[in-house]
């Protein structure tokens, strides 16, 4: 029987010096991915991407941006059981210049866009990252 999971997170991003850097966290298993994790009792999906920035990045001066929410969905099993999981993104922009590794991650870097693109290593993530990427672009042009 299949079990439905749902996360949340937020792409975080910093202005360094006029480019946008990314924040990427390395997990146990290996993979480059976002802050994100699951939801907790009754809260929003935003309260949930904001709790795990702070938990997972240490890092608790950033604001969730208005107009971006996207989400990929992929199976895995665990303890028996297989696990439906459905991951929401959000865009946040942190005002902090350094993150905090936190015990759930092996390594943590901050990536320009071409970086980060090449080094998350799964395809859900990696097209949002494009999305979001064009979104603050387009925010900027107007």
């Amino acid at each position: 029987m299949a079990v439905q999971a749902t996360s949340a997170g937020a792409i975080l991003y910093r202005d360094t010096r006029g480019r946008k850097e990314y924040l990427l966290l390395k997990s146990r298993p290996g993979d480059w991915e976002f802050p994100k994790g699951g939801v907790e009792g009754s809260e929003e999906l935003q309260q949930t991407a904001i709790r795990e920035v702070k938990e997972e990045a240490g890092i608790d001066d950033f604001r969730l941006l208005d107009g971006f929410r996207d989400d990929y969905s992929y199976v895995f099993e665990a303890n028996g059981k297989t696990i439906h999981k459905t991951v929401h993104l959000f865009i946040a922009k942190s005002f902090e210049a350094n993150a905090e590794l936190s015990h759930e991650h092996r390594d943590l870097q901050w990536r320009d866009y071409e970086q980060a693109i090449n080094t998350i290593t799964q395809d859900g993530p990696r097209d949002i990252l494009k999305d979001a990427h064009e979104f603050l672009n387009e925010r900027e042009e107007e």
